[in-house]
């Protein structure tokens, strides 16, 4: 029973949430990261590629900036929200670095 008398517990998520536990969630997890990581993995290095997006408006919109690729991405995942997290805070702490850092991320 919960506090004050209520017989039912509140819910903070959809009732129509997927949900995992264990092992299962530290894999999709895990796959979450990767797939991030493998979004921009081709902008670094010697041999990188930009990569083309369409902009708000339907213009066309070239880059390799890992962390402006990453905003234009819409993701629901928790763990893939989070590396994008991590790349806005990379960008705003150091200012370069955002390709870099989710690409080690990626990795661990």
């Amino acid at each position: 029973m919960m506090p004050g008398g209520a017989g039912q517990g509140v819910y903070v998520l959809n009732r129509n949430t997927k949900r995992d536990q264990g092992r299962k969630a530290q894999l999709t997890n895990i796959q979450a990261g990767k797939t991030v990581a493998g979004i921009i993995r081709t902008t670094l290095g010697p041999r990188a590629m930009l990569k083309m997006m369409l902009d708000p408006m339907g213009g066309i919109v070239m880059t390799n900036d890992g962390n402006a690729i990453l905003r234009e991405v819409d993701v629901t995942h928790p763990a893939a929200k989070n590396m994008i997290e991590l790349s806005r805070a990379q960008d705003e702490e150091v200012g370069d670095g955002t390709t870099s850092v989710i690409i080690l991320a990626g990795e661990m």
